[in-house]
């Protein structure tokens, strides 16, 4: 995350929506939530003001949010953040924002998946729904979704740097499943579409399930297994194989261990942003570290003989 080159307030937003979208401009408006890219305001009950502040990158994906994700959301089996208008730059904020429906939940990192078997069916109904074959001119995945063998620096030296701040106890069994994974047949299959990014953060829980996704800001088209890896940090113990079970089609061996290994990748990264909230550092959420801790034990647990 970089440091944040707009104070976004509700005059802000407010003045915004008189210019381009009046009808919307005296709904009630209060800020959601900060995340990675945008801020999230709801507006009203049903609407929510996606607005870019602290990455340079969030323009391009919210494009992107608002050309693709109207087509897909239909088919979903869960609500999903609807784009419905987009604002465009001006001199009172130069960058593009968007007003989407709005979806209800809890983050999964507050408020972690506990009925393991809803749980496990709701998340597999949702990745069959959204993974299917992508048209040409689907996005590409931004550095995530291609061979692991190429992620082999980065997975180091986030092993290294966990390692170091006492992260992780046996760092040796985490580096047999990446490079188990990293070993494995590659995708064959069509370019399939992809949330892209399905951390704990962007997944919605109500009453111990899924609710909800949000934030499709990385959809891309590729290989299933990235978005697959999200079970290792999503679900709760005892429910990874009725996940595997549910999935449309049953994924194959050679998938799973890539999902593995990009699960390694993803409850890394996880641990790091855990670690730097823990100690106060910006961009750091406490809150991510214990999902990634019981990824790591379940994907270790599950290499050992």
């Amino acid at each position: 995350m970089t440091a944040p080159d707009a104070d976004i307030t509700e005059d802000l937003i407010r003045d915004l929506l008189r210019a381009q979208h009046p009808d919307l401009a005296d709904r009630p408006l209060k800020l959601g939530a900060r995340g990675w890219d945008n801020q999230v305001w709801r507006l009203g009950d049903d609407l929510a003001v996606r607005m870019p502040w602290a990455t340079r990158s969030a323009d391009d994906l919210l494009r992107k949010e608002h050309a693709w994700l109207p087509a897909l959301a239909p088919r979903l089996p869960l609500p999903v953040p609807v784009p419905q208008r987009l604002g465009e730059p001006s001199a009172r904020f130069p960058r593009p924002w968007l007003v989407t429906t709005w979806v209800p939940g809890e983050p999964a990192d507050h408020a972690p998946a506990t009925r393991a078997a809803d749980a496990a069916v709701t998340l597999a109904a949702f990745l069959t729904a959204l993974h299917r074959p992508a048209p040409d001119g689907a996005p590409e995945g931004r550095d995530r979704g291609g061979p692991l063998a190429d992620t082999a620096e980065a997975c180091a030296q986030g092993l290294t740097s966990a390692t170091e701040r006492g992260l992780i106890r046996d760092p040796e069994a985490v580096r047999a499943v990446w490079e188990d994974a990293a070993a494995a047949p590659g995708w064959a299959g069509p370019r399939l579409w992809l949330h892209g990014d399905l951390h704990p953060a962007n997944v919605l829980t109500a009453n111990g399930t899924f609710c909800g996704v949000i934030d499709f800001g990385d959809l891309f088209a590729g290989d299933p297994a990235f978005d697959l890896a999200a079970a290792w940090i999503l679900l709760p113990d005892g429910a990874l194989d009725l996940f595997h079970e549910a999935c449309r089609p049953v994924p194959d061996t050679a998938t799973l261990r890539r999902a593995r290994g990009w699960a390694v990748l993803r409850a890394l990264a996880c641990l790091h942003i855990g670690d730097a909230g823990v100690r106060g550092r910006p961009g750091g959420k406490a809150t991510w570290g214990p999902p990634a801790q019981a990824a790591l034990r379940r994907l270790t647990a599950a290499a050992r003989p």
